[in-house]
This record gives C-alpha cells, structure tokens and sequence, in this order.
C-alpha cells in the first residue's frame, strides 16, 4: 500500500475521526490482522497527546471455532469484566474506535440463533455504554482496512495480494487520504454535508414518500421536532468527532409509530459474518409485518425478532447515487462503505441526537417522542439510481428531494 496514504489515513481517523484531547483516553477494537495499522493509529494517538490507548483484539477464525464447537449456553453469557471496561472508560470520557473489517462469509456455516444470542447478550450487558454512544456523549468513529478474506470477497477474480492492494486504493480514496491536503479536503466536504442538511432542516418535510422499480412504495413520518445531521457529530463538551470515515450521508429518526410501505433492499448486507440478498419488508403503523429474503432468510428472520425495536426502523440516511463511493461501482461487502454509497435504513435503536431539545429529556420522554429503542442498529441500503423521494410539508406542499437517486435541489 502506499505508505504516504497510510500515515494520512491514521492522522485523519485520530483527528478528525476522534478528534484525540489532551490527556484522554482511547479504546480501539481491533481485529488481530489489523495490528500493523492499529500501533500506527496508537502511535499517532500518543503523539496527540492521549493519556493512554486501550486495545481490544479480536480474531475472528477463533470467534468461528467458539460458535462452530462451544456450549449452546455460553452464548447467553458476556463477561463481567468486559462490560466493566466499556462502560467505566465510556463514564471516564474515552474516545472509542472500532476497526471493521469483517470476511463477509465468515459465519456462513455457523447456527444464526448462536449468532443472534451472542449478539443479544453482548448488547444487554452494554447497553449503558451504547446508550452513550447513540447520544454521542463519547467521542467515536468507525473505519476499516482490508484484510485478504474481505479483499478476495470484493475482488474475487485478481490474486489476492492484487486483490488486498485493490481494496487500499479504493478505501484510500473514499477517506480522502489520496488528497494532498486531507484535513482541507474533510473541511469542504463537511461543507457539501451541510448544504443538504439545511435543505432538509428548512422544509421541515412531515412524510418522506421513496419509490423506485424495485418495488419500492413506502411512506415514511419524521417528528415535527426531527434534525438532519450529517458529518460531524459533537459531545456535551462541545468536542467535534466524525463517527464514520467514510461518510457521505445526512440522516434522521423516523416516528417509530410512522412507517407504512414497501422496501426493496438495494445492496446485499453483511450482518454477524452471513449476507443477506435481496430481500423486503414490508410496514403497518412502524412495524415490519412481513418480509422476504432470497438469501439469509434464518439470518434476517432473526435479526427483526431480537426485540420488540427490531420490528422498527430507527434511521433515515439520504446519500446521492452520484456520489465517491457510489461511483467506484464497488460492491463492498461491508455496511461502512456500502451505506455511505446509498441511501438507507437502520432497523432498531433510532438516535436521540436528531431529536431537538433530547439532552433534557429521559428515556420514557424520547420514546413517547417518537424514538425507537432496540438492542440493534442494522443499517441497509435502498437507494438506486432511480429512486425517487417526494417530501411533503406540513402544509401539504409535495417537493422533489431526490430524482433518479440524487438530491433535486
């Protein structure tokens, strides 16, 4: 890979992504094929001034090994001491990042109800800490690096070294490491983010109406007290942080009680190491009452049956077709950049953040606002280069939002 790329790449993620403060604390997630950059990034941490830098590795052939051999019930257990690592760093003001780069295929052969219950009590023991996170009281940011698995999954007919130097090209673009001024290039991009933002934000749509050939025909509510927000994100402290690199959307909540329709599925999704393809869900009053999958039916399946808010959605993100990472026409394989090339829905936790006045409000007060609660927050992609949205005002006004996938203003 190109070394110059690299270092720009792990100055943007601890400067802009974490926005590292002085005497703070870092938390990284890291797969173990990640080392090499994840020292680069602690390195950099360190020289911004970071008090120390915690590492969590993670090797997912061994993760495999536990859910292919281990106990049925140890999937229902999440250690102590793990939870008290999250969330007393969390209540400490650390910066958390996480390092996805997850083989697509990986858990294809392993029972999803392992997977769903490993997945289930890992969000109940965190829920304090992913509270936190969703109201953006830490610093956090999302990246990833390819690793040979992912590479050759996206790249399937190139050797894999071509293959693993392929996906860094790719990657370097969209974080906008191959500009010669990156921090610069961040700046005006924000800018871009924010112009859309305030088109949404001064209409004040009630409904959302997508449609496209799919088969897509679904009508979607936002709260008359809804935000759009978009690139950077900010604690309580007022410290600016850019939870996704990449990133290219704004997004909201929907009402939980205010999605009725169809939705098409535009881009396979990787969810607990098994893709989901080309599947529908179809609302009445907020819940999925129907759905259907042509492949990773059991996977989907029990995803919307985690809880009670994973029969909701809890997002809404509008990105261009005509966009960087939609126009590399890479099929990614991985919901970071592949929702950062579409626009998209989250089934599950909706976040409090796009919700005006939310920081003086408890939890019983957000959900009779509107906000969705869930142990998940699944992000898939619907947006197509025909995709039409009409917004609808308060007052009835129809507006174009987006025509033929890219926005109408």
């Amino acid at each position: 890979m190109n070394k110059c790329y690299l270092e720009r790449y792990s100055n943007i993620i601890v400067k802009i992504g974490l926005n590292i403060q002085d005497n703070q604390i870092l938390v990284i997630n890291s797969p173990i094929e990640c080392a090499y950059f994840t020292r680069m990034v602690s390195e950099v941490a360190y020289k911004e001034g970071a008090r120390d830098v915690i590492i969590n590795w993670s090797d997912e052939l061994s993760t495999k090994i536990r859910y292919l051999n281990g106990k049925y019930e140890i999937f229902d257990e999440f250690p102590d001491w793990k939870k008290d690592l999250y969330t007393s760093y969390a209540k400490d003001g650390a910066a958390f990042l996480s390092i996805y780069a997850q083989d697509p295929e990986l858990m294809k052969d392993v029972n999803p109800k392992r997977l769903m219950r490993a997945s289930k009590a890992q969000n109940i023991a965190l829920a304090e800490y992913r509270e936190r996170i969703m109201a953006d009281k830490n610093a956090w940011c999302v990246v990833s690096i390819p690793t040979k698995s992912w590479a050759k999954k996206v790249f399937e007919n190139i050797p894999e070294e071509e293959a693993v130097e392929k996906l860094w090209d790719a990657i370097f673009k969209t974080v906008r490491a191959n500009e010669s001024a990156p921090i610069k290039a961040w700046d005006i991009h924000k800018t871009k983010l924010k112009k859309s933002m305030d088109f949404l934000n001064n209409n004040k749509f009630k409904y959302l109406v997508y449609k496209n050939s799919l088969g897509t025909d679904l009508k979607i509510e936002l709260s008359e007290n809804n935000i759009w927000l978009g690139g950077s994100s900010y604690t309580p402290e007022g410290i600016e942080f850019m939870a996704n690199i990449p990133t290219e959307e704004v997004y909201t909540f929907p009402l939980k009680w205010g999605v009725n329709g169809k939705i098409v599925s535009s881009k396979p999704l990787n969810y607990n190491g098994n893709l989901i393809e080309n599947f529908s869900l179809t609302f009445k009053g907020g819940k999925i009452v129907d759905f259907t999958c042509e492949k990773g039916y059991d996977t989907l399946k029990n995803l919307i049956e985690t809880d009670e808010g994973s029969h909701c959605l809890g997002e809404v993100a509008l990105v261009p077709f005509d966009s960087p990472i939609s126009n590399s026409n890479i099929l990614f394989y991985n919901t970071l950049f592949d929702e950062n090339a579409s626009c998209h829905l989250a089934i599950g936790e909706g976040y409090p953040t796009c919700l005006k006045n939310s920081e003086s409000m408890n939890k019983e007060d957000l959900k009779n606002a509107g906000i969705n609660y869930s142990l998940e927050h699944v992000d898939f992609m619907v947006g197509t280069n025909d995709l039409n949205i009409t917004g609808i005002t308060r007052s009835g006004k129809e507006i174009p939002v987006f025509i033929n996938g890219n926005f109408a203003y």
